[in-house]
């Protein structure tokens, strides 16, 4: 996902950290890459500043998108990788919807795919103020934690040269935080909504990332690589908005690379 927006338009956004507020300001039309925090060039993924936009939308249903299965885990890095980006989107969803054994059981997945490429003991403490701050329902320090959780993977990523690695990590949470948003927006259309998947700079961003790692070509990321050239003309629709019948299929594709990502094939 991304285009250009002026960020200061986000009642209450600061990129570290978002409290989440349904009264908040009109919701952007577009999301401007070149705004967002970055760690050696790679963009970190957008869940909570997407969750954020809808909120402003109308209220959601945040426990309907809680994942319940642990998923499996995979030797491949890449794999790894892309799941670990999925995971953390999925623990803002489960502060969304305020579930703190879910938020919990997250803390501990981050730390497990952590160790899994290497970079565990940066998540260690990220983990523990997770599972402590989820028990007294303290959904503001989780949330503090889990982007301190995302700058703390890329960092520790970048520190072993593995920026390769750290982009599928910001992949990985884009798509889930994608078939978030397109499935909340098709439940309950609106243009202000769809608007916010107009983003095809950060598709063109992920396309030239993938092409240029030829040594992670495993299944699961060439399925991806096709993907978004198939999600680009229906997010890249000029100064035509974004169809309904769009945001439906981007969510089937995103829904569908989501299974590839989660479950062992």
């Amino acid at each position: 996902m991304i285009s250009v927006l002026k960020i200061n338009k986000w009642a209450g956004f600061a990129l570290a950290v978002i409290g989440f507020s349904v009264q908040a300001a009109q919701a952007p039309q577009h999301i401007d890459v070149k705004q967002y925090k970055k760690v050696e060039g790679v963009v970190v993924p957008l869940p909570n500043e997407v969750f954020g936009a809808l909120n402003k939308l109308g209220p959601v249903n945040w426990k309907e998108y809680v994942r319940t299965e642990k998923g499996a885990n995979f030797s491949e890095r890449p794999r790894t990788a892309l799941l670990l980006g999925n995971v953390i989107a999925d623990g803002f969803i489960a502060v969304q919807a305020q579930d703190a054994p879910a938020v919990k059981d997250i803390g501990q997945r981050v730390l497990s795919l952590a160790k899994g490429i290497g970079v565990g003991a940066s998540i260690t403490p990220h983990a523990k103020a997770i599972t402590e701050a989820a028990d007294k329902r303290k959904w503001e320090s989780v949330r503090q934690e889990l982007d301190r959780t995302q700058s703390s993977v890329q960092g520790a990523m970048n520190e072993l040269q593995d920026q390769k690695l750290s982009q599928l990590v910001s992949l990985g949470g884009w798509l889930r935080g994608t078939q978030i948003l397109t499935a909340v927006v098709s439940k309950r259309f609106t243009q202000e909504g769809a608007e916010l998947l107009h983003q095809p700079d950060l598709l063109r961003y992920f396309g030239d990332r993938l092409t240029a790692m030829p040594e992670y070509s495993v299944p699961v990321v060439e399925s991806i690589k096709r993907a978004l050239v198939e999600v680009r003309p229906l997010i890249d629709s000029g100064s035509k908005p974004i169809s309904p019948e769009a945001v439906k299929k981007v969510n089937e594709i995103t829904t569908r690379l989501d299974g590839e990502i989660v479950t062992r094939q």
